[in-house]
């Protein structure tokens, strides 16, 4: 398992959230979004945290792993956050040429990364406690019943769980590209940030040709398995809701919609 990016990996446990079905999973996770972009404080952030923990808990996940996780996003993170606190107007705190520093810009630059952090680390859960064939079942379980207008429940389902299963991979294969590029000299430290970025321009055709190839790999081996779709599919072990699940998918909405209330 590579361990500097989580999202879209499975870990497999014994424990009552990696027992939930995974419909359950899926709308608890939409709920934990919503709630997150519905949370206007840090004191509500810092109650969301604490749910996320015992989560955590709860489904025996190393939450160090899952921190270490977040490190992909931190340039996304950084440019975000700058770019919240300078384009803000508000309380001018601090002014140097065209740059301003206004309270109002610290203040929703934080939530901004609040929303972030508590977002990866919401759906990292969710990939982390489900497997990518039930991911796609209760998804596509979810989507079934907008089939009565035509919509590709099943194609749409296979779609989100591959590319979620493969963002590990092209986060291998690029660490490889870069690691074999560096031993032929290439330089992606040296200079400002506009030279980094230049220099990572070379890693992109490689990247896509690779991207490419696995594919069109994949695309062989489905087809050599006699895929066809979702018509007419069987499962060995088709989804069935439990008492607990029921209990859960009702307590935990209960806990998100007072919690968008309170909050």
């Amino acid at each position: 398992m590579n361990e500097r990016v989580l999202l879209g990996q499975f870990m497999p446990r014994d424990s009552f959230v990696h027992r939930l079905d995974p419909r359950v999973k899926l709308l608890l996770t939409i709920l934990f979004m919503v709630l997150v972009f519905q949370v206007d404080h840090f004191i509500g952030y810092g109650l969301v945290l604490v749910f996320i923990l015992m989560v955590v808990a709860l489904a025996n996940l190393p939450f160090l792993k899952i921190i270490k996780g977040l490190k992909p996003i931190l340039t996304i993170l950084i440019f975000t956050t700058v770019l919240n606190i300078f384009t803000i107007r508000g309380e001018v705190l601090w002014k140097w040429g065209f740059f301003t520093l206004t309270k109002e810009g610290l203040i929703w630059a934080g939530f901004v990364a609040c929303r972030i952090i508590l977002l990866v680390l919401g759906t990292t859960i969710l990939s982390l406690t489900t497997s990518p064939l039930k991911l796609t079942d209760g998804l596509e379980s979810l989507l079934s019943p907008l089939k009565v207008i035509h919509f590709p429940a099943h194609e749409l389902a296979m779609m989100v769980s591959i590319a979620l299963r493969f963002i590990p991979t092209l986060f291998e294969e690029t660490d490889k590209i870069i690691k074999a590029q560096k031993a032929r000299g290439a330089d992606f430290e040296s200079g400002n940030i506009l030279d980094r970025a230049k220099a990572m321009i070379p890693l992109l055709v490689p990247l896509f040709l690779n991207s490419l190839d696995r594919a069109s790999e994949l695309g062989v081996a489905m087809e050599a398995r006699c895929y066809r779709g979702g018509e007419g599919r069987t499962r060995l072990n088709p989804l069935s809701m439990k008492k607990t699940d029921y209990m859960t998918l009702a307590g935990v909405s209960a806990l998100f919609v007072l919690g968008m209330v309170v909050l």
